[in-house]
């Protein structure tokens, strides 16, 4: 009998004393079990008994010095409890059964195997006993141990009934898969590709959010790939496949979009852990499918393809339910942007250009220039070697004119109020008009974003466009 020394906390003695006050059997189970194998960080237990989940909570949380409340989920027939930095979910061992439009499951009372058999996958099949005659052993009835040691996602019972019963599965199959760095067993990853069509029954938000899980792991273009080729990709995101494929017309082919989506997001990986920074490097050649054009003179452009997919951004996180807020404006700007510092590379850096460049980004200037360097993708090492250092100088550029203009949030010293007292003005548009062109004077330099300088200018503009001077 292989056992397992639990984390030295005392829930887990207690734990076991209640169950043993209430003489049920009861085990440690699932997800805490396999990141204690892989020595992965974890907070979340779970516990099954075969008996009341409900009463064992009570009964724990009795034991407790502090005696912490107990959240009942009767619907579910769970109940759980914060100890400490830790968080336990109790429910009695149960089996299931599914009906074939819908994944919420009919549950009855069963044994432990019962509620092994219900499980995802081998390696969240697996328990540690609280039992006093069995503490800390293993229970492993479908070789989970051998399949974490084999790095290998696989179904405890026939995978298409696991995925049909629920279709999140198959989405859950990649995630693991990505985050462990795992891969998925020949017959599982066939049954997901069988069964793809079933994820209709799934609802967007839970879709998404094992999306955002694959998205956040430390290389996510394996789970796209993954969820490519079992062709789960192309019901859930078919736009992104629409990025995928090379054409060649009279020997010119463009690059294939949808692997260089991939490496700019797994370059962007490598930085940083923002999850809508990551979206924004998955979204931002996304029109490309819809600008591609051939033309004999210049070969294959993707012209406005940046505009374009700005305005997709909108549509594209309300059909997956991702949030319509600040986190959505924010990719939009990214995706706007993304060729904009790139350009800079290619031109003689005017002072002009990066003033404009920090005046629209503003305070998201440092991601988008992640972004912009993740983007710099070639087979050509000489070549991607040659932009890095040229984007260098440009983020150099970028140094000075910001130390020296303070353009980060930048917002002219003259506002519409000043305007509108100087000259006996309501809001209208003349007021629009001097304050456009005020910005521009000072972002071209014409001007310093100082009151004395930009006051007579508005005098000047406002003479120009006729208007009277009503209190200097």
């Amino acid at each position: 009998m292989q056992t397992f020394s639990l984390p030295e906390h005392r829930i887990f003695r207690v734990i076991a004393a209640a169950a043993a006050h209430l003489q049920v059997e009861t085990y440690v189970i699932g997800g805490f079990v396999r990141d204690i194998i892989l020595k992965r960080p974890s907070k979340d237990i779970d516990v099954v008994c075969v008996g009341d989940g409900m009463a064992l909570a009570q009964k724990v949380a009795g034991l407790l010095p502090d005696k912490p409340p107990v959240t009942v989920f009767k619907n579910f027939g769970t109940a759980m409890l914060r100890a400490d930095e830790w968080e336990v979910e109790f429910v009695g061992a149960r089996r299931e059964s599914y009906r074939s439009d819908s994944r919420k499951p009919e549950v009855e009372a069963g044994t432990l195997r019962d509620d092994l058999n219900r499980r995802d996958f081998t390696i969240n099949a697996l328990g540690i006993s609280l039992n006093p005659n069995s503490y800390g052993a293993l229970i492993d009835e479908f070789d989970g141990l051998g399949d974490i040691r084999r790095k290998i996602i696989k179904t405890p019972l026939n995978p298409d009934v696991t995925f049909t019963d629920d279709p999140l599965r198959m989405m859950r199959a990649i995630r693991f898969a990505t985050q462990l760095n795992f891969d998925i067993e020949p017959d599982t990853f066939d049954a997901i590709a069988r069964n793809k069509e079933r994820i209709a029954i799934i609802s967007k938000e839970r879709i998404t959010d094992e999306l955002n899980k694959i998205i956040l792991a430390a290389i996510p273009s394996y789970g796209f790939k993954l969820l490519y080729q079992t062709g789960l990709l192309e019901l859930i995101f078919p736009k992104m496949v629409a990025l995928h494929g090379v054409e060649t017309i009279n020997g010119n082919s463009h690059k294939d979009n949808f692997y260089h989506t991939l490496q700019v997001l797994d370059n962007v990986a490598k930085t940083s852990n923002d999850l809508w920074l990551r979206w924004a490097a998955i979204l931002h050649d996304i029109a490309k499918p819809e600008t591609k054009r051939y033309s004999e003179k210049v070969g294959w452009t993707f012209h406005g393809h940046e505009d374009r997919g700005a305005r997709l951004v909108p549509k594209i996180f309300a059909e997956l339910k991702l949030p319509l807020n600040e986190h959505m404006r924010f990719v939009q700007k990214l995706v706007k942007l993304h060729l904009r510092p790139i350009a800079l590379v290619k031109d003689s850096v005017t002072d002009s250009a990066v003033r404009r460049l920090l005046y629209e980004a503003g305070a998201d200037i440092d991601e988008l220039m992640v972004l912009c360097n993740a983007d710099i993708t070639s087979k050509d090492h000489n070549k991607v070697k040659k932009y890095l250092q040229n984007f260098k100088k440009v983020g150099v550029k970028m140094k000075q004119v910001e130390e020296t203009d303070q353009l980060r949030n930048f917002q002219p010293v003259i506002t519409g109020e000043i305007i509108m007292e100087t000259f006996g003005l309501k809001p209208s548009r003349e007021v629009g008009i001097i304050k456009e062109s005020l910005t521009e004077a000072i972002l071209d330099g014409h001007i310093k974003n100082e009151y004395e300088q930009a006051f007579a200018y508005m005098l000047q503009k406002g003479q120009e466009m006729g208007l009277v001077v009503v209190k200097e």
